[in-house]
């Protein structure tokens, strides 16, 4: 059952924090086509991956060793592509959603078969203006949900108006979107990424499991995992506590997908620098399942940094830790939106290029 009408449903706050979980290294690409890696995918046994605007004309294939195996040319000119997801049908669906500017009268999702290389463009319309996003997910049923990546207010949860499937969205379109909720994420005191203040907060790639029941949305330092038994994961964002595990210290993390077997993959841009190697976090499904400590759905009034570590002093400086950051990220708020707005204007000079739509 999805929500409908305007949005009213909130989810906040850090999540239950599992200090105990940890990202391995798995391997480290050396294509300079993923220098800055945006979205990761994983169907049939293959990894796939794609860049941002500039890097984004083509999705790359890799092997277990990070090796590029191929390419599949987008089938149409993006403007920004900043993630990607899978259809019933293994589709790839790429989420060209990016708007440093805020700009866009339409972002985009393009569906794009990786065997043929075949695939349409899908407009999109918000309905209250243009916004940022880095996310995309799509439900088991076909429903696609964007987040929007905000600075100074909750994320937005999008979805076509109706709740149209993936298979109902019109090409060229545009097909109107509705928002059906909102969230915050952090602040937490996770180093990482490129923005001094608020990269804890800030939306930067999203990822479903394979069976649609646990969902995943990154920041530029930590991953939450929220758990949608009924594959509802618009209401999973809204009214329940996700789990959250720190991501290791990336120059700029915004990729994540889920492996069939249910660890969760994460890749970073190089950021100017090398290319950092994959991370996997093993056994990200069961983290999320796991009702000894996300209880299922849990009331959003769950203390900030809660813990569901062994170790009882340290659940408790973490939790004490990430209230500090929280209340000194209020008091900063302002600040730190002018450092990420300036820290975006870098990117867009360094990103921007003639685009078509």
């Amino acid at each position: 059952m999805f929500l409908a009408g305007p949005a009213t449903a909130q989810s906040t706050g850090s999540g239950i924090l599992l200090p105990g979980a940890g990202f391995e290294p798995v391997c480290t690409p050396d294509d300079p086509a993923l220098a800055e890696l945006s979205g990761l995918a994983m169907v049939g046994g293959k990894t796939y991956g794609i860049g941002d605007s500039g890097t984004d004309d083509s999705v790359v294939v890799l092997d277990g060793d990070c090796a590029v195996t191929g390419t599949v040319p987008v089938p149409v000119d993006p403007y920004d592509i900043e993630d990607m997801g899978v259809g019933a049908d293994g589709r790839l669906w790429l989420a060209d959603t990016g708007d440093n500017q805020r700009i866009r009268t339409t972002v985009a999702l393009i569906d794009l078969d990786p065997t043929s290389g075949d695939g349409e463009l899908h407009r999109l319309t918000y309905p209250d203006g243009p916004h940022d996003a880095e996310a995309l997910l799509v439900q088991r049923d076909g429903v696609p949900l964007i987040v929007t990546k905000e600075v100074l207010v909750a994320n937005g949860i999008y979805r076509p108006a109706g709740g149209a499937s993936l298979d109902g969205l019109a090409s060229p379109g545009p097909t109107a979107l509705e928002r059906v909720g909102e969230l915050r994420l952090g602040p937490t005191t996770t180093p990482g990424g490129p923005v001094p203040v608020g990269g804890s907060t800030l939306v930067t790639g999203g990822a479903v499991s394979a069976d649609g029941t646990v969902a995943a949305l990154r920041t530029y330092t930590d991953v939450y995992l929220f758990s949608a038994p009924d594959g509802d994961l618009a209401r999973a964002l809204t009214t329940t506590t996700p789990v959250r595990v720190a991501l290791p210290n990336q120059p700029q993390g915004e990729a994540i997908a889920f492996t069939p077997d249910g660890d969760l993959l994460a890749g970073s841009e190089s950021a100017g620098g090398p290319l950092p190697p994959l991370q996997v976090l093993p056994g990200a499904v069961d983290l999320a399942r796991d009702e000894s400590w996300s209880g299922g759905s849990v009331s959003l009034s769950a203390s900030v940094g809660e813990s569901a570590a062994s170790d009882p002093s340290e659940a408790s400086d973490q939790a004490a830790a990430d209230d500090a950051a929280a209340q000194w990220s209020t008091s900063v708020l302002l600040g730190g939106a002018l450092v990420a707005g300036l820290a975006t204007f870098g990117l867009v000079l360094r990103r921007s290029r003639s685009r078509r739509h």
